[in-house]
């Protein structure tokens, strides 16, 4: 995969920047919305960044290394990678999920381990959120998108891996941040458990990864 360079960023920038130039026909263009656009695409980049290396820290935990080890492949000391993501990850059995959304979990799981991902993104939890009707599926075809092609869409996008401990299976960060608003909306509703619309919009309002993306080409949108 090619890393964009310089050159791309800085194109980017102006392209996105709505007021990069100045109406009037003033050859200057107004530098400070061009610096307020590049300081947001750079905290983009880096928080992309920081949960890249957060989902291999976490794998490799999952696995046995060491604290010590972590930090060593860092170049930073066991307390200072400690510190920075021993902060503890709050679980959620089934107990805290509708029955149709423990059914899709199944789903989800299957579609990991199939494709031998020693992870859980949150494309595995969309194809899983489409595999069966539930209130999920009904929500997107209230919103006018089909179900049965986003579940084609994003199983499309399963790639193959090649894990051999796929029953150790980490959330990625995004799916993490998803079932924690599908858990925010499932409360601020007043439910017992997450169903499975709750977390369909969970993914929806990360706004990253292949989810994300899916949804969007669908005219989802929470």
């Amino acid at each position: 995969m090619a890393l964009p360079d310089l050159d791309d960023l800085i194109a980017e920038v102006d392209r996105t920047c709505a007021t990069a130039h100045r109406p009037g026909g003033q050859e200057q263009p107004d530098w400070l919305a061009l610096l307020t656009s590049a300081a947001h695409l750079s905290g983009q980049l880096q928080s992309l960044a920081e949960d890249l290396v957060e989902d291999y820290v976490e794998h490799c935990r999952m696995h046995g290394v060491s604290w010590t080890d972590i930090g060593s492949a860092l170049g930073v000391t066991r307390q200072a990678v400690q510190q920075r993501f021993h902060a503890p990850r709050k679980r959620y059995g089934p107990e805290t999920m509708s029955e149709d959304l423990r059914a899709a979990m199944t789903h989800v799981k299957r579609a990991a381990v199939q494709h031998r991902n020693n992870y859980i993104g949150t494309e595995h939890l969309l194809f899983g959120l489409m595999a069966e009707p539930n209130s999920a599926t009904r929500l997107l075809e209230s919103a006018g998108a089909s179900p049965a092609a986003v579940h084609d869409d994003v199983g499309a996008r399963l790639t193959m891996g090649a894990s051999q401990a796929a029953e150790r299976i980490a959330w990625t960060p995004y799916s993490r941040k998803a079932i924690d608003l599908a858990e925010a909306r499932s409360a601020e509703a007043g439910a017992a458990h997450i169903d499975c619309d709750d977390l369909l919009v969970g993914l929806a309002l990360v706004g990253r990864g292949v989810a994300a993306t899916v949804l969007k080409d669908a005219g989802f949108t929470p």
